[in-house]
């Protein structure tokens, strides 16, 4: 909105409004304006789920210290899907066809997990959506993108070729099996953060430092000068990504204040699952498809502990971790919640920072 307000029709009227042109400063605005809504009504909105009742159930079979947490408002995600929404709105540019995608993706995963918050919350169905349902809406989303994709390719020349990280203009392709990968990348990266988030900031920094890493990643993308130079593939119209991530990123602090432990709001599946979609989609954009897998390790790390124990404890009835998603074993191993939140942190703050290393080492 500011672009076409600004730049487009006022910029003749006062020279200053040129600034809307740029990627740098919307991204800036965005990320302020994301972080502001959280911070401002993050406390009214606290207060309303408690008066809602919208509180968060604890498992009995978990970690004993979570049992405390028992009452938590939780559906916060509502909150970040607001912020980033209304942030976008105003800052990125509606005409860019990765904009709409993204903004489409963030109101149909979060509806998605909006109803199944809403049914074990508010009916009080334990079991919410049951997973074969919710697996089908996600799975149709993410043929739907893949045929978008199919007509509107990010790059022609690249259309299912993937590109192999830290190697010089290495690419596999992927023929027709390129959009079923894709459709495994895009659901796959929505259920897992939904896993990951199950410790208070956990879930919302790590999905912080990839949309950051990401962002970076999709300015370049969209650059053909520096990308050429990085010999990476030039997206054109992938630099607006930027402006929606920066949103993410300002959403996701203003909810990490008060998501910090000990947390007075959850985000619950109306935020883990559509974050998630749109780390995936953002990273199949701008053709970085691999590079996801190294820098989302954590959430790769917590989905496979999960599928590892499911399959093992299947065939052997016996438990690889003690308990899954990975960061309750390492729990019920004896480390304290914020100990293990911190060291996640840390290992996510360095895979982004050697996915950062792939620009230069091709």
């Amino acid at each position: 909105m500011f672009y076409y307000l600004f730049y487009e029709c006022l910029r003749d009227v006062w020279t200053p409004f040129n600034v809307f042109q740029y990627i740098t400063f919307r991204a800036g605005g965005a990320v302020l304006t994301s972080l502001l809504i959280c911070l401002i009504c993050g406390g009214y909105f606290i207060k309303k789920l408690k008066e809602f009742k919208i509180n968060q159930m604890i498992r009995n079979d978990g970690p004993q210290t979570h049992q405390v947490k028992a009452g938590t408002p939780t559906m916060g995600g509502l909150l970040i899907l607001i912020s980033i929404l209304f942030s976008a709105l105003l800052w990125a540019r509606l005409d860019n066809v990765f904009i709409l995608m993204l903004l489409v993706g963030t109101l149909y995963l979060g509806f998605l997990g909006f109803m199944d918050d809403y049914l074990k919350l508010v009916k009080k169905n334990s079991k919410g959506i049951c997973a074969k349902t919710k697996l089908f809406w996600q799975t149709l989303f993410a043929v739907l993108i893949a045929v978008a994709l199919y007509f509107m390719p990010p790059s022609p020349e690249y259309l299912t070729k993937i590109n192999i990280p830290y190697l010089k203009e290495v690419f596999i392709d992927l023929s027709y099996f390129y959009f079923i990968f894709i459709i495994i990348e895009i659901v796959g990266s929505s259920n897992a953060v939904n896993l990951t988030d199950g410790l208070d900031g956990l879930a919302i920094v790590c999905i912080v430092i990839a949309a950051f890493a990401l962002a970076v990643f999709a300015y370049l993308a969209g650059h053909i000068n520096i990308s050429g130079y990085l010999k990476i593939v030039y997206v054109v119209g992938a630099g607006e990504i930027t402006v929606f991530l920066f949103a993410i990123v300002g959403a996701g602090l203003g909810f990490l204040w008060f998501n910090a432990h000990p947390a007075e709001i959850f985000m619950g599946d109306t935020g883990s699952l559509f974050l998630g979609g749109i780390i995936g989609m953002a990273a199949i954009f701008i053709k970085q498809e691999l590079i996801l897998v190294l820098l989302g390790g954590i959430f790769v790390a917590e989905a496979l502990s999960v599928l590892i124990q499911v399959s093992v404890f299947k065939r052997t009835k016996k438990r690889v971790f003690l308990m899954a998603p990975l960061h309750h074993h390492f729990e019920l191993k004896g480390l304290q919640e914020t100990k293990v939140v911190i060291r996640f942190w840390i290992v996510g703050i360095i895979l982004a920072i050697l996915s950062f290393a792939s620009l230069k080492l091709r």
